[in-house]
């Protein structure tokens, strides 16, 4: 089975996607903000995150800092799923290392999902 972390802050989003994902098969665990979604991508060790960029406490940057900081955390495939349109996106994302870049208004869950699968296809 397919794991994949979300960390978003808009509880509607976050439920919305996770209801998709779990109808296609995947084991999903939502994170509300990048503090609480170090922490799950740890403890989880996820195939693939899904990143929302603007979030209180600790912005998806921030996390993906962390994660990308640690042994466990390098190699995985995380798509920014963000409202920010991408020239508003720090720079730094590209060095990170994410896979690719969506804003929430242009795709339905279900052309989120595609790119998800896309994403694990060309990672594994």
């Amino acid at each position: 089975m397919i794991k994949i972390a979300i960390i978003e802050d808009d509880p509607t989003i976050s439920q919305m996607y996770r209801m998709k994902f779990e109808s296609d098969g995947f084991e999903v665990r939502l994170a509300a903000n990048g503090q609480i979604g170090i922490e799950v991508v740890e403890k989880f060790q996820p195939d693939i995150i899904l990143l929302d960029l603007q979030m209180p406490e600790m912005d998806g940057t921030e996390a993906l800092k962390h994660i990308r900081s640690k042994d466990w955390g390098k190699t995985i495939p995380v798509i920014v799923l963000t409202n920010l349109g991408e020239e508003e996106a720090p720079r730094e994302l590209k060095k990170l290392g994410i896979h690719s870049y969506i804003v929430k208004a242009n795709l339905t869950p279900r052309q989120v999902a595609e790119q998800v699968k896309s994403a694990i296809k060309t990672t594994s």
